[in-house]
């Protein structure tokens, strides 16, 4: 094939992604799964904040967040709601994974099978969300879900080393967050010239810090994972809740776990920027 000819095939395959990125349902699906997003870290951070000044009567991760929103008014609704923003989520990563996104390297094979796997995260999370909304079952702490699956994972040959490549892989994951927060990569994802210049400084520092928050709680997930696997312990593996309220435990106190809870609060309004400014 002729360089002209790749050329025009990437060209063509831009094309088509930005015109399925660009389509309304699609954009749809994504504003309204950003949002969602956004109402959940929202809620995380929250309870991250309580549980950091004494009141730990909340699960600080989805299924305590998740509970918060049913023990409201409008509690039904608004879990309906959520269903629907998380497979909007799913759907619009399904679509980047099978079109390619209109970004700078979305046409990428790294880019497709990253967002492929957003997809699936987020399809096990509205899946948990309706299972809830329906009444079947009180969603399942993250906590428990990280011990029971590292529970299962040890009884199979091989099973140890998997949970510490998967641990390692949710380190490299959190670092991998926190760096693309501080590049400021998240830009690319944004109109950014429909922003006035004030409100692109506040976007700018909510998505820093955010998603600097997310890299930590990421990180120190993956590090209990990796104590658990090399100490033969499930017990000692942890969930988000877990996760975070360890950070109250290092020699700062409370401070460094209020700092993080503040971001992942900062980051659920980022959420509801992208779902503004989002490119497409």
């Amino acid at each position: 094939m002729t360089a002209s000819a790749t050329r025009r095939r990437a060209r063509n395959a831009r094309s088509r992604a930005r015109r399925a990125a660009d389509s309304p349902v699609m954009k749809a699906l994504a504003r309204v799964g950003l949002t969602a997003r956004g109402v959940m870290y929202i809620l995380i951070g929250w309870l991250a904040l309580l549980v950091a000044f004494g009141n730990s009567g909340q699960q600080a991760d989805r299924s305590g967040a998740l509970r918060a929103v049913a023990a409201t008014r409008f509690g039904t609704v608004l879990l309906w709601l959520l269903v629907v923003g998380f497979i909007g989520l799913a759907l619009w990563r399904l679509s980047e994974a099978a079109f390619g996104s209109p970004s700078r390297g979305g046409q990428k094979a790294s880019a497709r099978i990253k967002a492929l796997g957003r997809a699936a995260i987020y399809g096990f999370i509205a899946y948990g969300t309706l299972k809830y909304a329906l009444g079947a079952g009180a969603p399942q702490s993250t906590n428990q879900q990280s011990v029971d699956l590292t529970a299962s994972a040890m009884k199979h040959p091989g099973g140890q080393v998997l949970v510490v490549i998967v641990g390692l892989a949710l380190i490299a994951g959190g670092v991998y967050l926190a760096y693309e927060a501080w590049q400021r990569k998240f830009l690319g994802n944004l109109r950014t010239s429909r922003m006035r210049a004030r409100t692109r400084r506040v976007v700018e520092r909510l998505g820093v810090a955010g998603g600097i928050s997310r890299g930590v709680v990421f990180t120190t997930a993956g590090i209990f994972l990796v104590v658990a696997a090399v100490k033969a312990q499930p017990g000692q593996a942890k969930g988000i809740d877990s996760a975070l309220r360890v950070l109250a435990t290092t020699p700062l106190g409370p401070v460094v776990l209020v700092v993080v809870a503040i971001g992942l609060i900062m980051f659920g309004l980022y959420s509801w920027c992208e779902a503004r400014w989002l490119r497409g």
